[in-house]
């Protein structure tokens, strides 16, 4: 069974930068479409960005373009998301997600994606 895990979050001040990274085990991974989402307090859980199995097609929420890039090292079993320019409105649980199941639906729904890390905190404030 898939298992992701999620490290790099922190804090840091509004303008500065992290890169999170989620870990999955398993010998498939490179078939997996990958996703990022988050959840601030008191509010859903909301999509951040995704990925395509080959790297090839990426996805972003509105709010993401521009500051946010998400890659994928399927030789190291790793997508990552790096998030610059960073707002307090980022601050949030950040998880990341895999769809093992191969679910034809949008890379925007958190239905699509099967399995979830803990997640990891991030907290932009000065």
């Amino acid at each position: 069974q898939v298992q992701v895990v999620e490290t790099g979050g922190g804090l840091v001040q509004p303008g500065g930068s992290l890169r999170l990274s989620c870990a999955a085990s398993g010998r498939t991974f490179s078939r997996y479409a990958m996703g990022w989402f988050r959840q601030a307090p008191g509010k859903e859980r909301e999509f951040v960005a995704a990925i395509s199995w080959s790297g090839g097609t990426t996805y972003y929420q509105d709010s993401a373009k521009g500051r946010f890039t998400i890659s994928r090292d399927n030789a190291k079993n790793t997508v990552y998301l790096q998030m610059n320019s960073l707002k307090p409105e980022d601050t949030a649980i950040y998880y990341c997600a895999a769809d093992t199941v191969y679910s034809g639906r949008s890379y925007y729904t958190p239905e699509k994606y099967d399995t979830w890390g803990q997640g990891t905190q991030v907290t932009v404030s000065s």
